[in-house]
């Protein structure tokens, strides 16, 4: 049985995902071996095959991840005893914010998409759709309320947005003029300007 953690106590499944992350971003999906990955978490190739199934396992939750725990943020901005306006605004920031956090995951997915298998592919599709999909209804909720314009259709509104957010990987830097909540904060009003009556 493989050991769980290393010495410091980091679980193996996540030195196999902080390893394929970096490899992955600095050399591509495709030029990153299997053996690589496992040298670069300290791990047997046997410990990999014991959590991930695959390489493309391990693309696959890279994204995954990340997508996770937007879906909780969104389902939890979506159901606050909030004014729609405030909780779609949360929503439209969040969304900015976590991807910059997980700028290297985001990069690597939009980069290696193609990469996923079939059966990968649909499945991710999937969770995005429905992530996209709960964003459109809060739009949608706005609209109904006569809140927000429904000069533009909500389907627009939204890949407005995510193409802004998809995008953030290619010009964004840690370093740059602006941080990741003042990104966000001008990307939130930028959407909610969009939608007023």
């Amino acid at each position: 049985m493989p050991r769980t953690t290393d010495g410091d106590g980091t679980p193996v499944p996540q030195r196999l995902l902080a390893a394929a992350t970096r490899l992955f971003a600095e050399q591509g999906y495709d030029r990153t071996s299997v053996q690589e990955i496992v040298e670069a978490a300290g791990v047997t190739k046997g410990a990999l095959y014991h959590y991930f199934g695959s390489k493309d396992d391990l693309l696959h939750e890279v994204y995954a991840r990340v997508l996770r725990v937007q879906q909780e943020r969104l389902d939890a901005f979506a159901n606050a005893d909030e004014p729609i306006e405030k909780r779609l605004r949360a929503a439209a920031a969040d969304v900015v914010v976590t991807t910059i956090e997980n700028l290297d995951d985001a990069m690597i997915f939009f980069r290696s998409m193609h990469h996923l298998s079939p059966e990968k592919n649909k499945q991710v599709r999937a969770e995005r759709r429905r992530y996209h999909e709960q964003f459109r209804a809060l739009v949608e909720e706005g609209q109904e309320a006569g809140v927000f314009s429904r000069a533009t259709p909500a389907d627009l509104v939204v890949d407005y947005h995510f193409g802004s957010v998809h995008h953030l990987s290619t010009w964004y830097r840690p370093d740059g003029p602006m941080g990741a909540q003042e990104v966000a904060d001008h990307l939130a009003d930028l959407l909610l300007r969009a939608l007023r009556p």
